[in-house]
């Protein structure tokens, strides 16, 4: 089951495209049925729990919580990702990508440490395999 929650006003957001990109990513890594939530926040959020699980007072583009186990009820939980809306915005400001394609890289980058992916250990490498294949099917909608 993936859940796409969004808890920010100022920016409206395709949930339908995030849960299509999530499924799809599900496929790809060949999950069964994970239970994945997808939170978009603004910043005041986000800082909140940057500062509470990595001790840094300040917003972040993206936060993962990776959970990987089975529940009593029989769900595996894969974890959760936030990502801040107002920051991903500021990012792409300086790129030619609009928010929805910042906000669909930050979800696979968020997705990839769900699965175990870390910097420096080959999440940039998985990254630009999936961002490819993913990101020009994003330019044909």
């Amino acid at each position: 089951m993936i859940e796409i929650i969004n808890k920010q006003k100022r920016f409206w957001i395709a949930k339908k495209k995030f849960q299509d990109l999530l499924n799809n990513l599900v496929k790809i890594y060949e999950l069964q049925d994970p239970v994945i939530n997808l939170v978009f926040v603004e910043d005041r959020e986000i800082k909140k729990l940057n500062q509470r699980f990595l001790q840094k007072n300040t917003p972040t583009d993206v936060l993962s919580f990776p959970l990987r186990e089975k529940a009593p009820d029989g769900e595996y939980y894969l974890g959760d990702i936030i990502i801040s809306v107002p920051t991903a915005f500021r990012q792409c400001l300086n790129t030619p990508r609009g928010l929805e394609e910042e906000l669909m890289i930050l979800t696979i980058h968020g997705f990839l440490h769900l699965l175990g992916f870390d910097h420096g250990q080959g999440i940039e490498n998985e990254e630009e395999k999936i961002r490819k294949k993913f990101i020009e099917t994003y330019h044909e909608n």
